[in-house]
């Protein structure tokens, strides 16, 4: 990463426990968990919404800024899956991402994705 401007990494998580993705007081305490663990300094409070047709598509959104840019994630209650982004410009191990929320959401799968951007 000596060239690259950032670091953005998806992860998207299969078959998450449906009480962790529907509490927003679990989300917020996944943000503050994962900044410690990846060195990433909040920037303000996150901000946590309930949208989406609760049939449908509906899950809670949050997204935290962070002072290298930010993290946001996406939950469906329907599918009890979770979509999280990672963007920053300070350099963070991927994998432990992806294994941290996988273990903190009871995800039975999780896929990854890493971009260097430049």
């Amino acid at each position: 990463m000596n060239e690259a401007w950032g670091l953005s990494t998806s992860i998207d998580l299969y078959g998450c426990d449906p009480a962790l993705i529907r509490n927003p007081e679990a989300i917020k305490q996944y943000i503050k968990d994962l900044c410690e663990l990846i060195d990433m300094k909040p920037f303000g409070e996150a901000m946590i919404l309930y949208f989406g047709e609760k049939s449908d598509n509906g899950g809670y959104s949050v997204v935290q800024f962070i002072e290298t840019s930010l993290i946001s994630g996406h939950f469906v209650d329907r599918t009890a899956n979770g979509y999280i982004d990672i963007f920053s410009c300070k350099s963070y191990d991927p994998e432990v991402v992806a294994n941290f929320s996988k273990e903190f959401f009871g995800s039975k799968e999780v896929t990854l994705h890493t971009l260097v951007r430049r």
